[in-house]
């Protein structure tokens, strides 16, 4: 059973996939600091506010002896929205990887066609002669 399991683990595909996850976390980070660092606080200009911090109050909460807001009720939409924009560049820098890889591919060349021989009328035709012989 190990050695089964040593035969699959080591597979193409296998190590393919496990190489393709670690630089995709990696390749998410760098999305998520480009969004965080780069375009938030571009769009952020527009709300005079960090985007990502951006929030729809439902219920108002009040402030403890801490100076800490507590039992505020509110909707985190602009965390959603940087989450939103993060993955449209993921699956948009991932669809051009894909198709990159697709356009390196060897494109398979058509199988050669078989040298067209006689037609079934030319062979009943020879078969006719032949037995007339």
């Amino acid at each position: 059973m190990l050695k089964e399991f040593k035969e699959f683990a080591m597979k193409g595909n296998l190590v393919d996939i496990a190489v393709a996850f670690v630089m995709g976390a990696a390749f998410n980070k760098v999305v998520t600091s480009f969004t965080g660092g780069i375009v938030s606080p571009l769009i952020g200009l527009i709300f005079k506010s960090d985007f990502k911090d951006q929030k729809w109050i439902i219920n108002e909460g009040t402030k403890n002896d801490a100076g800490e807001i507590v039992g505020e009720v509110a909707v985190m939409w602009g965390d959603f929205a940087t989450n939103v924009i993060d993955f449209i560049i993921v699956a948009f820098v991932m669809f051009m990887v894909i198709k990159g890889v697709n356009k390196m591919k060897k494109k398979e060349e058509p199988a050669p066609e078989a040298p067209a021989g006689p037609s079934e009328i030319d062979l009943l035709i020879e078969i006719r002669d032949s037995l007339k012989k």
